[in-house]
This record gives C-alpha cells, structure tokens and sequence, in this order.
C-alpha cells in the first residue's frame, strides 16, 4: 500500500521532471492534493509546449529556417520535408538493448499499424493474418476493410487448434496488448508454429513490461522476425498525453531476416507508407523528459501503482458486482469493463460512463469521463468487444494512493449496483403501463 504523503512526493518528482525542461522552470512547490497533481501536470505540460511554439517560431514542415539538426530534448531530428523523410535519432522508449531496435516513428498508433500492414501485405503478398480474440476493435476493422490481401482468422479456444488451413502460403501473426490475459498467454504459445512475421502491439504494456521481454526473447529463440507497433501518448508521457505519437520498431532485424527473404524488404516498405499515407510523426511530440534513469523509475512506478490498483479493484468488483462484471482480467491490467443485467447498446454504455463520472466527481472523487488510460484519475468510457459484439462500460484504473483509490472503487460499485436497480424499475414501470 502506498500512502497518501509518499505518493504526494513521488508526483513532486514526476512533476519536477517535466519543470526541468523548462528554459525558465517554474516555482514548484509539493502538491497538496490529487487535484493539485492534476492541475500542475497539465499546466505543466502546457508550458513546456509553449515554450517549444515560441522558440521555435520558424519551424515548418520545410526545414528551411535549419540547415543543421534539429533537438528537442534527447531527440535529434533532420528532414527536408517532414512528412517524406523525417529521420528520428535518441533513446529508445523501449527499455531493451538500442541497437536491436530500428525504429520508424509515426503521428499516432493507429498510423504505425496502418503503414505495417499495408507494408506488410504488399511485401508478403495474400497471406493470413491470425488475431488474438479481443483484439483492439480499429485494428481488425482495419484490416476486414483496407488490407484486402490479408485473411484475417480470428483465435478462438482452444487456441492450439484455432489457425485450422491455411489458405495462403504465408502466415501473419498479431499479438495484442489488449487482449485477455488468457487470450494473450495461449496466443503466445502458438508461436510454436512459427508465424512468418509476428507483430506485437504493446500499447498498453509499460515500455518495460516483462512480458515484452518475454516476447522478445520468443521470437529470437524460434527465429521468428519481430515488429513491434505502439501509441506512445498512452503510458508513455507521465500520464500528461503530450502530443500523438506512435511507432513501428523491427527487432534485430538482420539477425532474424534472411538475405533472401521477402521481409527484408518490409522496413524500406513501411517507411514509403508511412510516407504516402501522410502518417510522419511531428517533432514536437516528443516529450523531452525521455529517456532519463529518473523517467524510467517514475514510469516504473506508475505503472506499478495502476497494476496494483488494477487487482484490488478487480478482487473487490469480483464480490461486490457479481454477475455484473465483463471482463476483469485483460493482460494489460489498466481497466476493467462493467456489464448491466440487461444488454447496453454504445449510447447506454456512452451515456452510464459519462453520468457515473459526472455524479462521482461532484462528490470530490478523481475521475472523468476520458476515452484513454494512464491518468493520474479513473477515466470511464464506453467499451466495445468485437468478440462477443457486446457493449460494457470501461474503467480506466489510475494511479492513485491506495486508501483513495478504494473508497472511489467502492464508489463505483455503489454507483453501478444503484444504476441497474434504476434501470430495472424503470423496465418494470413501462412494463405496467403498456399493459
């Protein structure tokens, strides 16, 4: 358990990171409150963006006013023209060996996933791409829509048995951070079969998760070429979602791909889509507080708190919404979905998410109605299983001090359990007057 006061020093030096980049840091005292923490990370981050837009009043997507490179803290850029041939040198968000990594880095995650399969299918030709069961629900629109010459097979128990024949000479597999963990775990083992490529969207793992090192270490032991895909406004900025950024990285890439391989050719491929489909990430989305020991530790232990909260959340809903829970055990560990009695549609779902926050915020608890994750408060949004077709309501779990993150846990139960007793007596009302 983390207490209120250790806590309210460990913010103190997540924001004091951020300050530091500043030309001129601003005066900085430790936060009183959670509120406070809200506030100053996000003025903060304001003012360092600011800061970046005043100073640099001459920068365009034409590097004409810079013949030299171009810094934004650790980052060093060079371009001409940035959506053709932004070239991206610094420290790695992943926290693994630099040198096994290449990376291609994008305006959002949706962009690096976009420009890999597309890449990927011009690359390898038809091919079947296998998706774990609760895969993100715009990837696998993405390809049933735009990546005609890929097949998609959706991993259904047991898992072992779910590819069933192949109908092109090429396999594909996606392994996804939003899965279940069960999903993943199981999916992870079908790498057995040796997958001609694997991608990994690691999302919503922290950069230095152990099961990307897990993953990782898979591939390189069955030789198995690796391309891993992120948003990196996620986890990745502090909670504060400076700016939209994603990547594709291609892990020790001459090592894994034969010479003769068609995937060699895959990196060259994905950086020409990055290119056509406009997806160039901007430099000034990239935090410059990256890639310090002290980020690293406080990225850590954020994450490690939202995980801890993650379980004792799920435990207490488990007992105190039986039956009206959906999913609580995603591998992520960053949210849980809540079910009604009766099936929610996208705007019941969107509409409880949205009063349930409303209600719990004038009684003074962190949370807000927030389509994302990583917020130092609970975010709630409507959920969509593209599995099952069912909608849920999301809770973002946040990185708070334990003692509160309880009592607004027991909020939420309290608020839910209210919610689906409302909503049966209002069932049975219209009941009795069309009779």
């Amino acid at each position: 358990m983390e207490s209120v006061q250790a806590y309210l020093d460990r913010k103190h030096q997540e924001l004091r990171l951020i300050n530091d980049c500043l030309s001129h840091p601003l005066p900085l005292t430790c936060p009183r409150s959670v509120s406070e923490v809200i506030r100053h990370k996000f003025q903060l981050t304001a003012a360092l963006k600011a800061e970046h837009a005043l100073h640099d009043w001459n920068v365009t997507e034409t590097a004409w006013a810079h013949p030299g490179q171009r810094r934004i803290g650790p980052f060093e850029f060079r371009y001409d023209y940035q959506r053709a041939d932004l070239d991206v040198r610094g420290p790695s968000f992943y926290d693994v060996e630099r040198s096994a990594i290449d990376t291609i880095y994008t305006a959002s995650g949706m962009a690096a996933i976009s420009a890999l399969l597309l890449a990927s299918a011009r690359v390898i030709g038809k091919a079947d791409i296998l998706v774990l069961a609760g895969a993100y629900g715009e990837t696998q629109e993405l390809i049933e829509g735009y990546a005609d010459r890929l097949r998609m097979i959706t991993l259904n128990h047991p898992l072992e048995e779910g590819a069933g024949p192949r109908s092109a000479s090429s396999r594909i597999m996606l392994l996804d951070s939003s899965a279940s963990a069960s999903a993943f775990d199981a999916g992870l083992r079908c790498t057995n079969a040796a997958p001609d490529l694997l991608i990994f969207d690691t999302t919503c793992f922290s950069s230095g998760s152990g099961r990307i090192r897990r993953v990782f270490r898979r591939a390189r032991e069955l030789a198995i070429p690796l391309v891993m895909v992120r948003s990196h406004t996620k986890l990745d900025s502090l909670g504060a979602e400076y700016g939209r950024l994603g990547s594709v990285a291609f892990v020790c890439w001459e090592k894994n791909v034969s010479r003769r391989s068609k995937l060699k050719e895959l990196p060259a491929e994905a950086r020409n889509a990055v290119r056509l489909l406009g997806g160039a990430a901007l430099p000034a989305h990239f935090p410059p507080y990256i890639g310090t020991p002290l980020y690293r530790e406080l990225t850590n232990k954020r994450i490690a708190a939202i995980l801890r909260n993650s379980r004792r959340a799920g435990r207490y809903f488990a007992t105190a919404l039986s039956g009206l829970t959906a999913e609580l055990h995603f591998v992520h560990g960053l949210y849980i979905t809540l079910s009604s009695e009766r099936p929610l549609d996208a705007a019941a779902a969107r509409q409880a998410a949205a009063e349930m926050s409303t209600d719990l915020a004038r009684a003074g608890l962190p949370i807000e109605h927030a389509g994302s994750f990583g917020f130092d408060f609970a975010a709630t949004e409507w959920f969509h299983n593209s599995t099952t077709d069912r909608y849920s309501v999301r809770i973002a779990v946040s990185d708070l001090p334990t003692a509160i993150w309880d009592d607004l846990t027991e909020a939420i139960a309290r608020w839910w359990s209210t919610h689906q007793r409302r909503r049966a007596e209002d069932r049975s009302r219209v009941g009795l007057a069309e009779s």
